[in-house]
């Protein structure tokens, strides 16, 4: 019987920053994003995360915001909504990149930390302007449970604070989406380039 053939995937580390808590009646306002690594069945080979990044600022879709969250990014709602990429253009430009950085390279898999607050606002946003998404609806890696697994600790006993500093990316967490993109990256990669994990 002949071995099964394992597609590789292709590490795209992404962020949001949003004006609430839900797609839909809030909004996404910024993405950034970086290819952190490849992985096939010989292993994984980390990438240089500042080689192929994407980014965009988004026009709101609604009238409702909270003003804490939007605080968060440090953007201003009244030039995104004069100058904001709208969401279909910003969702089909994001496609395309997507679909170029991974095309003979792998099957992309969107990361994040932790994944659940991007991905609700990603993949709603994918279906709702374009009807489709390049990371299929799974294609999706939480860094936070990657982590608990190889560490062996509970999901819930986990924050950047737990991690061994030499984990940690050196780059600083400004909340621009691109540079926490960036960030959580490097944190990717060691956390997949190092053999044993302890607390």
């Amino acid at each position: 019987m002949a071995a099964r053939r394992i597609k590789p995937s292709l590490y795209i580390s992404v962020d949001i920053e949003a004006d609430g808590p839900i797609p839909g009646p809030y909004s996404m306002i910024s993405i950034g994003a970086a290819v952190a690594g490849r992985q096939d069945a010989d292993g994984y080979a980390p990438a240089d995360p500042e080689q192929h990044t994407f980014y965009r600022e988004l026009r709101p879709i609604s009238e409702d915001f909270v003003p804490e969250a939007l605080a968060v990014s440090g953007l201003d709602r009244d030039r995104l909504l004069a100058e904001g990429a709208a969401p279909e253009t910003a969702m089909r430009e994001f496609t395309a990149w997507v679909r170029q950085v991974s095309d003979g390279t792998g099957q992309p898999v969107m990361c994040g930390y932790p994944a659940a607050y991007d991905w609700t606002f990603v993949y709603w946003y994918l279906i709702r302007f374009t009807g489709e998404s390049p990371f299929g609806h799974s294609g999706c890696l939480d860094m936070k449970t990657l982590y608990a697994t190889k560490a062996g600790l509970p999901l819930r006993a986990v924050n950047k604070g737990t991690m061994p500093r030499d984990l940690l990316s050196r780059r600083r967490h400004t909340h621009h989406a691109l540079d926490d993109a960036l960030e959580q990256a490097d944190l990717l990669n060691n956390i997949m380039t190092t053999a044993r994990l302890t607390p």
